[in-house]
């Protein structure tokens, strides 16, 4: 990958613990006293502040500045808050004034694919990074690997190190491209996808249904509109009262009393004009008499005989009324295309007047488990097998968003039974979903019937739990290869495959929740991978939102699944969240 700048970029990758800025603390030096002018970005995985708290520029951008300028006689800084995304890895570099520099180096962002150092200390104890990213360049390490090409030096070796910059720099060729793909720290070198990525590329490979039917608004729970709702009707359809009370002309609000004229219930009405010194008891929603424009609630009112007094009411010329069409006018847009059909949406629509409305057909979806050690729950369990739980995860899943089940049960380790599974599954439904058999050191039976029915890519996607994905199509149809482990499952479920459906039965303009909480504990990640922990969310006696994890997080342990109210997602960029440091949650809640 390349970038739009006449310098060189330079970056130096390790884990946090391998001494990345006391290293180029003492390399700079050697640097700028060869002759290099040096542009210097620093990546922080953790919130921070360049000024001191209290300090004239702090306090302005806590008060709400979204960029701070502080200049002085010896430096500026321009401080600018991104709350909703990560800057640009391309934009930040764009900042510099490249004509006064010859090099930028870049201390971090270790998961961009530009040119590379790895630094790398045993007593660190983090695996090597350049088998997994070839944008790396050079290693400097205090320990030799056998099993590479690339120039090595001594860590502790500034000399050489330097040298190797001095020389990076004067054989560098400018960049004539730049990548089209926007890059931030937390955008994936190409050995793998990052989580956003593998969505990107799904969602671009799935198109809606076009079929659509008919279905009774009593029915409609949970379906995706297929047409736009107009509304028929004016909304109040006629001016009413918005309480009970009594109505008089606004035009005559002067008086010590009125005569009450008639009574009218909801459902009746006043056919006659009202007249000045008139009044009408009225009851919510009845419809207001011509003229009677004002209301007045009933416990404000004083009654004797068939006259009605208001003694010292505040009394304003139109209130407590509600006009016809405030709420919508005749042929207001009500709902569009692509929404979601809930509880609300089923009762406006039945109160437009609409027994029935334009749905996209249910999504139909196959599902099958693999492998001999599974066998069906219910029955006794034989030696050296386990129970099939990762068909009914993903049954629930499937209901909770509508689809038709195609349930293809457990098939065994046969390539030709696969294929003819595949076969059937495909002929029969909309999307193909099963789990286990993607992962590297798996059988291959599914892999090799995967290949002679479709075009089928096995990814490696940049997070824990759920890395390996297969997805692409089964005779025209899409297929998803979810991982074997239970919790993995749910978690590639939720960030892959419902995007993907909810797309497909034609909603649009879905987003899942996020939401920011304080974290109670501290919560490990490994920094170059989105981690999703199992967490628990609530609300303090403070009213703050609050996340703890529910135990060990294994992969395999359901139970942390069950335990679960929300993910808690650490992005790429972060390998610590300190405990009382906001962290980014997931809530569950009508998901699974």
């Amino acid at each position: 990958m390349t970038y739009s700048l006449p310098i060189p970029i330079l970056g130096f990758a390790a884990y946090s613990g391998t001494g990345k800025t006391t290293l180029l603390e003492a390399l700079l030096p050697m640097l700028t006293k060869a002759g290099l002018r040096i542009g210097m970005l620093k990546h922080a995985h953790h919130n921070f502040d360049v000024d001191k708290e209290g300090k004239d520029s702090y306090r302005l951008r806590k008060a709400g500045a979204s960029q701070m300028l502080i200049s002085s006689r010896n430096r500026y800084a321009l401080m600018t808050e991104t709350p909703d995304a990560e800057s640009e890895f391309e934009y930040l570099l764009s900042r510099f004034d490249t004509s006064k520099l010859d090099v930028i180096l870049v201390e971090g962002c270790k998961n961009i694919a530009f040119p590379k150092i790895e630094l790398h200390r045993e007593v660190v104890c983090k695996p090597w990074l350049h088998p997994n990213d070839t944008n790396i360049i050079a290693i400097a390490a205090d320990t030799k690997v056998m099993e590479t090409d690339l120039p090595q030096m001594d860590i502790n070796d500034l000399d050489s190190i330097a040298q190797f910059v001095v020389s990076y720099v004067e054989s560098a060729q400018q960049p004539v491209s730049k990548n089209k793909d926007a890059a931030c720290c937390d955008t994936l070198s190409p050995a793998f996808l990052s989580v956003q990525q593998g969505q990107e590329k799904i969602l671009s490979l799935v198109n809606p249904l076009a079929e659509t039917e008919t279905c009774a608004i009593e029915s409609a729970y949970g379906r995706v509109l297929a047409d736009n709702i107009s509304s028929p009707v004016n909304v109040p359809q006629y001016t009413n009262s918005a309480m009970d009370g009594y109505a008089i002309r606004g035009d005559d609000l002067e008086r010590d009393s009125y005569k009450v004229v008639a009574e009218v219930m909801a459902g009746h009405a006043y056919s006659s004009p009202l007249q000045a010194g008139e009044a009408v008891k009225i009851m919510t929603g009845a419809p207001t008499p011509i003229n009677g424009d004002t209301v007045i609630m009933r416990e404000q009112a004083t009654t004797q005989d068939d006259n009605v007094s208001f003694g010292n009411a505040n009394i304003k010329a139109g209130q407590n009324v509600r006009q016809a069409g405030e709420d919508l006018a005749i042929g207001s847009d009500v709902f569009c295309t692509g929404q979601r059909l809930a509880s609300p949406e089923m009762g406006m629509m039945a109160s437009l007047g609409f027994g029935e409305c334009s749905v996209f057909r249910k999504l139909k979806v196959a599902i099958f488990s693999t492998g001999d050690e599974v066998q069906a729950p219910g029955t006794p369990q034989q030696a050296n097998s386990i129970y099939d739980s990762n068909r009914f995860t993903i049954m629930g899943l499937l209901e909770k968003l509508g689809c038709d089940i195609l349930d293809f049960g457990i098939l065994e380790d046969n390539e030709e039974q696969m294929i003819q599974a595949l076969q059937d599954a495909s002929e029969q439904a909309d999307v193909v979903l099963t789990s286990g058999g993607v992962s590297v050191g798996d059988a291959d039976y599914i892999k090799l019937a995967l290949d002679k029915l479709g075009q089928i890519d096995f990814w490696r996607i940049n997070m824990r739990p759920g890395r390996p994905l297969a997805f692409g199509q089964v005779n025209n149809k899409p297929f998803f290869g979810l991982p074997g482990n239970p919790v993995a499952v749910m978690v590639s479920f939720i960030n892959f495959v419902e995007p993907a459906l909810r797309k497909m039965q034609g909603e649009q303009g879905w987003q899942p929740l996020k939401v920011n909480a304080v974290a109670e504990e501290n919560l490990r990640s490994r920094q170059g991978r989105t981690e999703f922990s199992r967490g628990v969310y609530e609300l303090d006696a403070g009213g703050q939102l609050t996340v703890r994890t529910t135990g060990k997080q294994g992969s395999g342990i359901l139970r942390s699944m069950s335990e679960a109210n929300c993910l808690i997602e650490i992005s790429p960029a972060v390998d610590t969240v300190k405990a009382g440091e906001s962290v980014t949650i997931i809530p569950l809640q009508g998901r699974i």
